[in-house]
């Protein structure tokens, strides 16, 4: 054995593998992933090496038991890929193969890594989805090339991306770990972000999910569908239809809903909570509702001014909406979902369930600001049951 596959076998041994990249292909082959990513991960318990397939328009994993990986990484290497990029706890490590087979690995200690990053001014940051990576969903939305670089005009959304998937993962913990999670993306678009999220949880994660994308558009419809076949995402599904018709479902794990207009988002939040979803993520849009309710003789001097009342009642409207969340055992965060430089609509609401807490004093919070405001919000009606249950019982 060569010092080289020692390296390797003794980095997969002891546990101080973090990642390895396999590339550059020796020979062009369909049936060949482009690249492989290997990565330790546990399950049921046991430990196990996954293996990521990047093929040009899909993704697949493969979880080989932790005694069998070694081997595996030699078969690849030995047969199919020319470099390959070690992460281990200690040192980076990058394995070149000459045409003739013979190897040479190049190591960069940790201390010499770390003066490097400190150096680079543009060091990039460490995002769920990392520029370089290719990622087939973004391939075909054309946010990124088929090199895994992002289109100068899509750095924006690229970053919007980012920005969901950070926020999805801080609530992962809240999710099922024994079953199929169940998510429904309602209002979903063109999809950007229900297959950003499909990618993190299915491909990334190897979790079971099922996804439902739900928008009124038959034609965006039928483009998020086919490009699911075609990407290989059997269990991302879209369906024309309105959300507060939507009886698909009888209990569902997370509701995202991403601009829904107006009371839609009310719509959504009430379908979340009936189906006791843990975790609701929403970023309203066009809150008009209240814009034509909201009055107080001594807020005239803000009101009486279109833009600042327009504002004003966007933000009472997001805050209605955390209380009553909160009322009904939620806890709620306003979190700034991108930049506002990047768009107006910047304001996410995230609420994962627990067990209710201070429930009288949250509610009588909210009538105080909702008559305050002579607001009659259309959330609360549509709570009207729920509502009544965990008032009447903290009396």
């Amino acid at each position: 054995m060569e010092e080289w596959q020692e390296d390797i076998k003794q980095w997969i041994e002891d546990g101080s593998l973090r990642q390895a990249t396999l590339s550059q292909l020796r020979r062009k082959d369909e049936h060949i992933p482009a690249k492989t990513i290997i990565r330790p991960i546990e399950l049921k318990g046991s430990k196990h090496i996954q293996f990521e397939y990047h093929f040009q328009t899909k993704v697949t994993h493969e979880n080989v038991p932790h005694a069998e990986a070694y081997s595996r990484v030699m078969e690849w290497l030995q047969q199919h890929y020319r470099q390959a990029l070690f992460k281990t706890s200690h040192a980076d490590a990058q394995l070149l193969i000459s045409k003739k087979g013979k190897a040479a690995m190049l190591l960069k200690s940790a201390t010499a890594k770390a003066e490097a990053d400190s150096l680079s001014h543009n060091r990039q940051k460490q995002r769920v989805v990392q520029e370089g990576e290719l990622v087939p969903f973004l391939i075909e939305l054309g946010i990124m090339t088929k090199d895994g670089q992002v289109i100068a005009k899509k750095q924006d959304k690229f970053r919007q991306i980012n920005r969901f998937l950070e926020m999805v993962t801080d609530v992962l913990p809240n999710l099922p770990a024994d079953r199929e999670i169940k998510i429904v993306d309602f209002g979903c678009g063109k999809s950007y972000l229900t297959f950003a999220l499909y990618h993190l949880l299915a491909v990334k994660q190897n979790r079971q999910i099922s996804v439902v994308g739900l928008d009124l558009k038959q034609d965006v419809i039928a483009f998020c569908t086919e490009l699911a076949r075609k990407l290989g995402y059997e269990k991302l599904h879209f369906q024309v239809g309105d959300i507060a018709q939507y009886e698909d479902q009888t209990a569902v794990d997370m509701v995202v809903t991403l601009h829904a207009c107006d009371t839609a988002t009310d719509a959504a939040l009430v379908k979340a909570i009936d189906w006791g979803a843990s975790v609701i993520l929403s970023v309203p849009c066009c809150q008009h509702e209240l814009f034509r309710q909201v009055a107080n003789d001594d807020l005239k001097p803000l009101l009486s001014h279109g833009l600042l009342k327009e504002r004003f009642s966007a933000l009472a409207t997001d805050a209605v909406r955390a209380q009553l969340l909160d009322v009904l055992g939620y806890k709620t965060q306003l979190l700034e979902f991108i930049d506002p430089e990047h768009t107006p609509k910047n304001m996410l609401i995230r609420a994962v369930r627990g067990a209710a807490a201070d429930t009288k004093r949250k509610w009588d919070e909210y009538t105080a600001f909702r008559d305050l405001l002579s607001l009659s919000p259309y959330l609360e009606h549509a709570l009207k049951d729920h509502l009544s249950r965990v008032t009447e019982a903290v009396k």
